[in-house]
């Protein structure tokens, strides 16, 4: 009696392994090239300005409320301690340009505390942030 071999047939299968792997690259790539917005936390009514120029690179947001409350990165945080934010966002992003979002109804000794304490950390590329008119 003869043997019959049984034929080993392979089924098709997609190798999905290669794929995976370039979906990560791809992911990776573009976590580490996107330029994040830092957002300051909250909506301010700015004032009107039509001498203004675009920014490219503002990476750094700080707001300021008609209740002179000082917003950075979804929080709220004491005007004392906008240089150590400041030095902390900028030391991840040396590039990106410091933008002040006040309020219209803000009092300006609050902007005026934080454009000081700016400048005396060195950081002298800061803009406020108006409205087109």
């Amino acid at each position: 009696m003869r043997k019959h071999s049984s034929k080993n047939q392979d089924e098709a299968a997609i190798d999905m392994t290669p794929m995976l792997d370039i979906v990560f690259i791809m992911l990776i790539f573009f976590i580490v090239t996107a330029s994040f917005l830092k957002e300051a936390g909250i909506e301010v009514n700015r004032p009107q300005g039509s001498s203004g120029d675009q920014q490219e690179k503002a990476n750094i947001m700080i707001a300021v409320t008609a209740d002179d409350e000082v917003w950075m990165e979804k929080r709220r945080i004491d005007v004392r301690a906008v240089r150590a934010n400041v030095e902390r966002l900028k030391a991840e992003n040396p590039e990106g340009t410091i933008v002040i979002q006040a309020d219209e109804d803000s009092t300006t000794g609050i902007v005026a505390e934080i454009m000081d304490s700016l400048n005396n950390a060195g950081f002298t590329d800061h803009v406020l942030a108006t409205d087109p008119g």
